[in-house]
């Protein structure tokens, strides 16, 4: 794949021999280490489809800058499982490639507080910035520097590590959050006593008139029967006679 080069630009090319003996069969995302003000980042997550260039807190607490790094952001962030994420700060400066062919942009990142599964994502900004060229195929991007074309090869292992982990966070979440609606939905079904209803339980228990218990056969207790008490005598010899 070839690049046309501009007027101050070199031609950018990605060869078949680039991509030979560095590619485990997959299709993996493309995740680098970045110089991120001087700091070197690993799981560095090349988005294009990402609007916006985004540094963690994890990342940013390791590299012990400080909040007076921070410039202060009034903006908002939709994306993240769907929730509204609010950026701490934006801090500047990126270098990518390996010496000599180094290149470094004054870029903006949005720092943000949440669990990642990545350090940084780079997206669309940081790229039209570099003029990076990526291929996944090739699992890299280039960019030109100084005449030169810079590099920066993606690391499989690390981005099949970052897969997992965002994985395993994405099942904890679901299982927090069904757990949390599971524990809602409990308290919202909690029974109500119903004194009416304890009423008419009661009173459909209550037996109608008591009973007169008849020996079928005299001294046999275990062969008797029960006439309604409110039967009048004779109706109760006829019955106890048919009997």
């Amino acid at each position: 794949m070839d690049v046309e080069p501009t007027n101050d630009a070199p031609l950018i090319r990605f060869d078949q021999e680039e991509q030979s003996g560095t590619r485990i069969p997959g299709n993996d995302a493309l995740v680098i280490t970045a110089l991120l003000a001087n700091y070197e980042i690993e799981r560095v997550f090349i988005d294009s489809g990402s609007s916006v260039d985004i540094l963690f807190g994890e990342a940013y607490d390791q590299m012990q800058l400080g909040d007076v790094s921070l410039k202060a952001v009034d903006t908002s962030l939709y994306g993240f499982a769907g929730e509204v994420v609010h950026p701490k700060g934006i801090i500047s400066l990126l270098t990518l490639g390996t010496s000599p062919l180094r290149k470094t942009c004054l870029l903006k990142f949005l720092m943000v507080d949440i669990p990642p599964a990545y350090n940084v994502i780079l997206g669309r900004l940081t790229l039209n910035a570099f003029r990076a060229i990526i291929s996944t195929y090739h699992i890299k991007i280039k960019f030109p520097v100084a005449g030169a074309v810079g590099e920066a090869q993606a690391d499989i292992l690390q981005a099949r590590k970052c897969y997992v982990e965002a994985i395993k966070r994405g099942k904890k979440r679901v299982l927090e959050e069904a757990s949390s609606e599971e524990n809602s939905n409990k308290r919202g079904k909690d029974p109500v006593p119903r004194p009416e209803l304890k009423e008419e339980a009661s009173v459909a228990v209550q037996p109608v008139e008591e009973f007169l218990t008849v020996e079928l056969i005299p001294g046999d207790l275990d062969k008797i029967t029960r006439i309604g008490s409110k039967m009048k005598e004779e109706g109760q010899e006829q019955v106890i006679n048919c009997l």
